[in-house]
């Protein structure tokens, strides 16, 4: 008897990603309660490379086995928004990230919230927007970006600059999200004034 598609393993992938999110955030409880050692900022990195690695598993598999599915294309952009903005609010309370560097991820925070609002609406209308080359490098930079913030103060004491490097590609990758943003909207206020 053939595996519902619902567990297939690349929306396993996916499931477990969404698992991991409570977990990383579980570490930054304990190291803000427990004044625990570098080890839980060094534990929620490696989850946080695991969920990564997942992200590009779970879409990979999906297509090359032909197991896509419309809950795994549902859940595969809703975790990576609930990784990616639960860690960017998790450095900004801990104090990683201060002053105008929240700007950046406030600024990656709001164009990932429109955007999702244009695809859902263009979804109705029955009009892709398709994820462009330059979007691939945006969230590229930007899981390299939180990787840098979760090592943050504990990264900094193993190579110099580790915090200030995340804050600088979070910047670049808060650049580039304007422009990807920017993009899509045009793209996507074409079929919003035909209708």
């Amino acid at each position: 008897m053939p595996t519902p598609i619902a567990y297939s393993i690349p929306n396993l992938l996916t499931y477990f990603r969404i698992l991991i999110v409570p977990l990383i955030v579980f570490c930054f409880f304990i190291e803000g309660r427990l004044h625990s050692s570098d080890f839980a900022r060094w534990t929620a990195l490696i989850l946080f490379v695991a969920a990564s690695i997942t992200d590009f598993f779970d879409g990979y598999l999906a297509r090359i086995w032909k197991q896509t599915s419309n809950i795994g294309r549902m859940l595969d952009p809703i975790a990576d928004k609930l990784l990616v903005a639960s860690i960017l609010l998790l450095v900004a309370a801990d104090g990683t990230i201060a002053g105008w560097s929240i700007w950046a991820a406030i600024i990656i925070l709001c164009r990932e919230i429109l955007v999702s609002g244009l695809r859902e609406y263009l979804a109705a209308l029955k009009v892709s927007v398709p994820v462009t080359r330059v979007a691939k490098w945006k969230t590229t930079i930007q899981m390299v970006a939180i990787a840098f913030l979760l090592a943050g103060p504990a990264g900094d004491k193993i190579v110099p600059y580790v915090t200030e490097a995340g804050i600088l590609l979070l910047w670049i990758a808060a650049a580039i999200t304007l422009y990807t943003g920017y993009d899509y909207f045009r793209a996507g206020l074409k079929h919003v004034v035909n209708e």
